[in-house]
């Protein structure tokens, strides 16, 4: 008889410890800077910078997840008579690293922040990415200050970026915000009334503009790991409305900044191919296969926007149009020969625009680049020679550690998912298949696939007679990989139980 699945779904703290420390010094990942880069860190932190423009009147708030310490971006909304002004204040890390220093060398060795289960690993020391250089409330701080004017429906239809004295009124969580647009608990005081509804209201015509242009946004749960007293658990969790409205305001800046990169031919875009033709055919049979009504005078994007998540059906769906858009990169311009760069290798598919990384400095280095070429492009001033002597190298730098950081972070997943599951085999759980793979000759009478878990909160491998795509099932533990971190699952039918 198996066992009943009485555990609680939680990995134990030291032992999730034990797995990533193991998996950081595989991949040869270290928090530690040299004394050198920590030294050079801890002596920018005293930059004077009473010389900047003083734009610290604007009444600018952050919005962020909780307990958040490296801000990166700080916003404060108008509306009037012509449409909306978002102003923009993005942190400066360029003052805070002097081109070519030991700290400059070992940040392009990082390339980004790394995020895991038990601890973050920063890009810049702490004392500049969760000191100094981010925009905490109530302190004075360097940042580039983006004006974008929009029309009366949402539209740019101007850009200005400089680099300015700003103060924080408010540190803000994505669920103060979302409770204050609900009708709940209001915000500080400090806070001005008109941030909640207006990013409402400019989010949601971001958002109508995104669909319109083609842009593309997948419904998926967020799979998430959160501390407990005694352990890691994971989670599925959908985004807030708040988290999907601020993001509008980053991919609105990333869009402007393309602009001007491309405009003047020089800067670092992220690209990424859009979806073939074939590609979408194929989607359209997924659609027509589940049932679900695709119409044919319908866009992809208008059509996404009709799903529910919490149908099984529509989560087959949403999976399978995950891997739509494959080969995101970065593009310098110009090209080495200095000729301007085709329109299509241009675009970001999933956006259907030109964009580029520059929102996010704390914890991502092409964007410290991005912001300063943006700021003497809207300056008219010639671009710096520690910029342009890297832009060209930017892209193998942020592409290789892109492909490094997602696969720690993705065996660091694996690892609380079969620390969770270890000693459990027989247990049974439930579950919806939402892949199935094509059959294997060496494996007649066995179909395998891909199901997600409802607690834990994880995807993982099953296989059985038979797979009910789309449907709810009862699946039995079978074996667990500590090593590899994954795990697998048996299914067997009604029938098949008889």
């Amino acid at each position: 008889m198996p066992k009943i699945a009485l555990q609680a779904n939680e990995a134990a703290k030291a032992a999730v410890a034990d797995a990533i420390s193991q998996l950081k010094i595989e991949a040869g990942v270290t928090e530690n800077f040299s004394p050198q880069a920590l030294a050079q860190a801890e002596r920018s932190c005293d930059i004077d910078i009473s010389d900047l423009p003083d734009k610290r009147d604007i009444p600018l708030v952050t919005i962020d997840p909780e307990g958040s310490r490296d801000l990166d971006q700080a916003v404060y909304l108008e509306e009037n008579d012509r449409g909306f002004v978002v102003y923009y204040a993005i942190a400066a890390l360029n003052l805070f690293v002097e081109p070519e220093s030991v700290l400059d060398l070992e940040l392009r060795e990082r390339g980004q922040t790394v995020y895991l289960p038990d601890a973050s690993i920063p890009l810049h020391p702490r004392v500049v990415s969760e000191g100094a250089a981010s925009l905490l409330p109530n302190v004075d701080r360097p940042a580039y200050v983006w004006t974008h004017k929009l029309n009366r429906e949402g539209e740019l239809e101007r850009t200005d970026v400089v680099l300015a004295q700003v103060r924080s009124r408010a540190q803000l969580s994505y669920v103060q915000v979302q409770e204050c647009v609900d009708g709940g608990v209001g915000l500080p005081n400090e806070v001005p009334s008109s941030l909640a509804p207006l990013l409402k209201t400019i989010g949601e015509l971001r958002i109508a503009a995104e669909v319109a242009r083609g842009g593309i946004s997948l419904d998926l749960p967020e799979q998430r790991i959160e501390s407990t007293d005694r352990g890691f658990k994971l989670v599925f969790r959908e985004l807030t409305q708040v988290e999907n409205w601020n993001a509008q305001i980053s991919l609105l800046t990333g869009m402007a900044a393309a602009k001007l990169m491309v405009d003047a031919n020089v800067g670092v875009l992220r690209t990424l191919p859009a979806a073939q033709d074939e590609d979408m055919a194929r989607l359209r049979r997924v659609a027509d296969a589940l049932g679900l009504n695709w119409k044919r005078e319908q866009t992809y994007p208008e059509f996404l926007r009709t799903l529910d998540s919490t149908s099984g059906t529509a989560l087959v769906f949403l999976n399978q149009a995950a891997g739509l858009f494959r080969g995101a990169g970065y593009l310098s311009l110009p090209e080495v020969d200095g000729t301007t760069v085709d329109a299509q290798k241009r675009l970001h598919g999933a956006i259907a625009a030109e964009y580029a990384h520059v929102t996010a400095p704390l914890r991502r280095l092409v964007d410290r680049y991005g912001l300063e070429v943006c700021r003497c492009i809207c300056a008219h001033e010639p671009i710096p020679e520690w910029v342009l002597h890297i832009l060209p190298q930017l892209p193998k730098i942020m592409n290789e550690s892109n492909r490094k950081v997602n696969a720690l972070e993705k065996r660091a997943l694996g690892a609380v998912e079969a620390l969770i599951l270890q000693g459990r085999e027989g247990e049974k759980f439930a579950a919806t298949v939402i892949e199935l793979r094509e059959q294997r000759e060496d494996e007649p009478g066995i179909v395998r696939g891909k199901i997600m878990l409802d607690d834990p909160a994880l995807e993982a491998s099953v296989s059985g007679a038979s797979l009910p795509l789309g449907e709810r099932i009862e699946v039995e533990l079978e074996r667990v990989d500590i090593t590899k971190g994954k795990s697998y699952f048996r299914y067997q039918s009604s029938a098949e139980k008889e």
